[in-house]
């Protein structure tokens, strides 16, 4: 799941043509054995369907609508341009791109290129303890927002810093994570603290956002998660103290009492993230682009997605992975691809209703308009591989929860926009 390019041209598959001879019906070309006879002739698409209930001879007059026969155009399956740009590699003036004016510019430029997409990548934390160098296929939670695209300048329109207290511009021509962390994290930290301690329409917005039902119930164990994360200096969960690790409710309450101010900042920076996207999202909204996401089919192990929900993934009684995510050895590798992620429990998920799953999908529908999901063929058959091997070309298939997870899907939140990513 390599990012080969911040920036290409994506062009949706275009609708079927106007006319395609494919779109009637065989038995209109087949020789008739008599003068006259039925003329059962129709479009298969679902546009158009007429069948005549008279005999028309051949050689006989059509009715006089005939040359007016022709499928209506479906604007939902009409051809489409767009441009896949994650937003950090916007220009930003403090070595990464945000959520401030170049995002509104580029959203404009795109409606006058006659563009109706826009794509990002994943807009999910990207991991920062595994040298993952940014990347959000390596994310550290499957929910959260990206808090290093937070616009400063727009935080000082919103009153939460001052102009003067912006850093100088940073001119790079490559986004340095751990320096963009440094510069950034101090003030929309300082921006978060001000917004707790204020009154007002913004501070009711934020205790909205943190009673959300969609929203807490992921929040709440995010929060925690980045907590304990900032106590102690391991490499994952499975390394911290049993009563944390095992989430034993008196180290939870010990955890919120010690670190609660941390806790209400990580929610209050959050909800900063959720306010500048969803400006951008309706402005997109606004000039007819469609926001489409990103959704990585798997999450990382040290996340709060697994600690919080471990009897959804395979791991053993300690909640180590039994297995991981990969594919067997393809054009691309001669041993395979080993991502490492852990392999949900497909059979436990089914019989809690796909709940995790609804969540995050709900999730998705909250920030975009349309998203995919990467490796999608997972749903079908997925590669496994014991957490102990080295190479991926060790596993082998196993079959996926198939048309019963997307049947949950339909049944909890309706209609989703989705594109089957092909790989």
């Amino acid at each position: 799941m390599a990012i080969s390019s911040f920036l290409s041209l994506m062009l949706a598959p275009p609708s079927p043509k106007l006319y395609s001879y494919s779109s009637l019906s065989s038995t209109c070309f087949k020789p008739k054995p008599t003068t006259s006879s039925s003329f059962p002739c129709q479009f298969q698409n679902g546009n158009v369907s007429t069948l005549f209930a008279s005999t028309v001879g051949v050689g006989e007059d059509l009715p006089v609508d005939y040359g007016e026969w022709f499928p209506k155009p479906d604007p939902e399956n009409r051809r489409r341009a767009g441009v896949l740009l994650h937003p950090t590699s916007f220009r930003g003036p403090h070595g990464i791109g945000d959520l401030g004016d170049e995002a509104f510019r580029f959203i404009d430029w795109l409606h006058e290129a006659g563009c109706s997409v826009w794509q990002v990548l994943p807009l999910v934390p990207p991991g920062r303890m595994a040298n993952e160098d940014g990347s959000p296929y390596s994310g550290q939670d499957a929910n959260c927002g990206n808090t290093l695209l937070i616009s400063l300048e727009e935080l000082v329109k919103d009153g939460l810093l001052m102009k003067e207290e912006l850093p100088k511009p940073v001119d790079a021509d490559r986004v340095n994570y751990s320096a963009v962390a440094d510069l950034k994290d101090p003030l929309i930290t300082k921006a978060a603290e001000r917004l707790i301690l204020s009154e007002g329409e913004l501070k009711s917005q934020l205790e909205a956002f943190r009673r959300d039902p969609n929203i807490s119930g992921w929040l709440e164990d995010a929060a925690y998660f980045a907590a304990i994360d900032d106590s102690l200096n391991t490499f994952s969960w499975y390394d911290w103290p049993e009563p944390i690790k095992n989430r034993h409710l008196a180290a939870l309450e010990e955890i919120y009492q010690s670190k609660k101010d941390f806790i209400d900042k990580f929610i209050a920076q959050q909800f900063l993230f959720q306010r500048q996207w969803r400006k951008v999202r309706k402005y997109a909204q606004m000039k007819g682009i469609s926001i489409m996401g990103d959704m990585p089919i798997y999450v990382g192990y040290h996340s709060a997605d697994v600690w919080a929900n471990r009897k959804h993934f395979s791991l053993n009684r300690n909640g180590f992975p039994l297995l991981v995510s990969g594919v067997p050895p393809d054009a691309f590798s001669e041993t395979g691809q080993l991502w490492g992620s852990p392999l949900y429990d497909w059979k436990a998920m089914e019989k809690d209703g796909f709940s995790w799953w609804i969540c995050r999908i709900r999730r998705a529908q909250d920030l975009y308009d349309e998203f995919r999901i990467d490796h999608f063929r997972g749903f079908a058959g997925f590669w496994a591989v014991s957490s102990e091997a080295k190479v991926a070309m060790v596993g082998r298939w196993k079959v996926g929860p198939g048309k019963s997870i997307f049947d949950a899907f339909s049944r909890a939140v309706g209609k989703i926009n989705l594109i089957a990513e092909d790989l």
